[in-house]
């Protein structure tokens, strides 16, 4: 597990670009964090990093917003209104979580599959560095510290 301090949200989404950069066809970033805790800054810099134009928002009415026009498509979800598995399995945005063509960023990752335990349980294991094979889901926890200091620690898991 890697800890970070991020000072500001251009910090953030300088990070988050450089993921963006790195990122994988099929790669989850799980974003864990209060509200105004820097997981759209984050989306923000990923899409950057992907080569994504225009201006990228959270999507908490409408669930999912997709960005094209990259090296690889974003699918930005937000899952703050739904309170089950069973209720994001009825709006049909498991697809997304396990088999997307592109990158998908997800808020309010916990909402789907909860802790590190609940992870491990899915089917979702530790990568432990094997090479070209990449992290198949980062999940990221933002801690708000203060007006503009965060803490970000984050951990990836393969398939």
């Amino acid at each position: 597990m890697v800890t970070r301090t991020l000072h500001n949200a251009a910090e953030t989404q300088a990070l988050g670009e450089s993921w963006g950069q790195e990122a994988r066809e099929g790669w989850v970033f799980g974003l864990v964090g209060d509200l105004g805790a820097g997981k759209t800054e984050l989306v923000k810099g990923l899409a950057r990093g992907l080569g994504i134009q225009g201006r990228v928002q959270s999507p908490t009415f409408s669930l999912v917003n997709e960005y094209s026009g990259g090296r690889l498509a974003l699918f930005h979800l937000d899952l703050y209104r739904l309170e089950s598995t069973e209720e994001i399995a009825r709006a049909g945005l498991e697809e997304f979580l396990l088999s997307s063509t592109g990158v998908v960023a997800v808020e309010w990752f916990d909402r789907w599959c909860g802790g590190r335990q609940s992870i491990l349980e899915q089917g979702w294991h530790p990568n432990r560095g094997t090479p070209g094979a990449g992290p198949r889901l980062r999940r990221v926890v933002l801690e708000t510290v203060d007006e503009s200091l965060r803490r970000m620690t984050y951990e990836d898991f393969g398939v």
